[in-house]
């Protein structure tokens, strides 16, 4: 019993992450139908950048806050520079752009980073805490609340601020948007600063625990986007759960099962699901985007 609480605590860190990175998807899919393969690297951009800011010196809280700024500012111009200029291009040719700036992401990372591999420090200690015969980490605990904090902040954007809820409208109809004065640019910028800032804030939360290098948002990317299928790409709640999901029985499975299957679970996992229920789990089952 003990054992399987510290596979659930564990599924549910990295699952917490994620679902950070699978609304991150989700926010940007539903504004514009583009899956952006780049939304990992805005998590590396978060972490590295506040671990170098905090080595020269800048408290732990403004570096977290400067990173996140950066992060953003990413974002902003990835959608200024890229994707804005190409707006009348394919779905397809939209992907591939995206894909494009995560390699130059990459690059110029490699170029001010290098390959080294570097840490960010606990937020309130390393010292292990005790719970019902299991033990986590109090960064741990940071990453779960961190998660909850932000998702709710999310849902209560879209839920109960005009520039949420134009993003809604945005999501159903575009050009029916745009008939109501609905700034559709604007709402396509705005979605990819919020995705890019969850992404640095998630990057931020997880440094502690999981040491960053300049490609170390290749591999949480895809599971974030493995998070956003299996809770239905259209659903940003959805992702949220099936980040969780995700998280829960990758622990699992690498508690139980092996360690070196870790990857290949998730993957299995997001082709059963292509195959058998191409929606998501939360999706609705031939639902046709309009």
């Amino acid at each position: 019993m003990d054992l399987l609480l510290q596979f659930l605590l564990t599924g549910l860190t990295t699952g917490s992450i994620y679902a950070l990175v699978g609304l991150g998807f989700a926010i940007i899919y539903n504004a514009s139908d583009v899956v952006n393969f780049a939304q990992g690297e805005f998590l590396m951009i978060g972490a590295m950048s506040a671990i170098f800011l905090h080595r020269l010196g800048l408290p732990l809280p403004l570096a977290i806050a400067a990173a996140v700024a950066i992060s953003i500012a990413v974002g902003l111009l990835l959608e200024k520079l890229a994707i804005e200029p190409a707006r009348n291009a394919s779905v397809v040719s939209l992907i591939i752009i995206t894909i494009g700036a995560s390699i130059f992401f990459r690059g110029v990372a490699l170029l001010i980073w290098g390959k080294e591999i570097y840490g960010l420090p606990h937020f309130s200690g390393e010292e292990p805490i005790r719970l019902l015969g299991a033990t986590v980490l109090p960064q741990s605990i940071w990453v779960m609340a961190g998660t909850v904090v932000l998702v709710g902040a999310v849902k209560y954007f879209f839920d109960h601020t005009l520039a949420g809820k134009a993003m809604r409208a945005c999501s159903h109809n575009k050009r029916a948007a745009a008939l109501l004065g609905i700034d559709v640019k604007k709402i396509m910028l705005l979605s990819y600063g919020l995705s890019a800032g969850l992404g640095g804030l998630a990057g931020v939360l997880v440094a502690p625990i999981t040491y960053m290098t300049y490609d170390a948002g290749v591999m949480l990317g895809l599971k974030g986007f493995c998070a956003a299928i299996l809770g239905g790409m259209g659903s940003s709640m959805g992702a949220v759960a099936g980040g969780l999901v995700l998280g829960v029985i990758e622990a699992l499975g690498t508690g139980f099962i092996s360690s070196g299957y870790k990857d290949a679970i998730s993957f299995f996992i997001i082709l059963l699901i292509l195959f058998f229920r191409p929606s998501g789990l939360f999706g609705k089952s031939g639902g046709e985007r309009v």
